[in-house]
C-alpha cells in the first residue's frame, strides 16, 4: 500500500510518514498540492491509496486539490483525509462535498491518527 503526505510543514510532513511507516504503508510527500499534483502523474495512479492532505498550503491548498483529483477519474478510488485546524462545521461540510474522506484536526497524536485510519479501512 502506498500513500501521500501533502503538508508545507516538513515537520508534519515527517510526523505522519512516521505514523503511515509504523502501519507499513510507504510514503511520498509533497509541500503543497501542486506538487502532489506532479507526483502523481508520475505515479501508476492506482497505486495510491490515501493522500493525507493539509488544508492551508502555499501555490495549491488542499481544498484546491481535493478538487481537482476529484475532477479525475483515474483518482476515484483515493482516500482523502484532510489534515486542518479548520474545525468549522461550514469548513467540513465543504471538504465533504467535495469529496473528503476523513478530517484528522490538528494538534493530533498517533492514537488519533490510528483511529481515523480504521475508520478508512486502512488499520486494523
Amino acid at each position: 500500500m502506498k500513500s501521500i503526505v501533502i503538508d508545507d510543514s516538513r515537520t508534519v510532513r515527517k510526523m505522519l510518514c512516521h505514523y503511515m511507516q509504523s502501519l507499513d504503508i510507504e510514503t511520498v510527500e509533497a509541500e503543497d498540492g501542486c506538487d502532489a499534483l506532479s507526483l502523481l502523474g508520475e505515479e501508476d495512479p492506482s497505486s495510491i491509496e490515501i493522500a493525507l492532505v493539509d488544508w492551508d498550503m502555499p501555490r495549491m491548498s488542499g481544498i484546491e486539490f481535493l478538487k481537482e483529483i476529484r475532477s479525475c477519474s483515474e483518482f476515484s478510488h483515493l482516500k482523502v483525509m484532510m489534515v486542518t485546524s479548520h474545525n468549522k462545521p461550514e469548513d467540513l461540510m465543504r471538504a465533504i462535498e467535495l469529496g473528503a474522506n476523513e478530517f484528522l484536526m490538528k494538534p493530533f497524536d498517533e492514537d488519533m491518527f490510528r483511529d481515523k485510519m480504521r475508520i478508512l479501512g486502512m488499520a486494523n
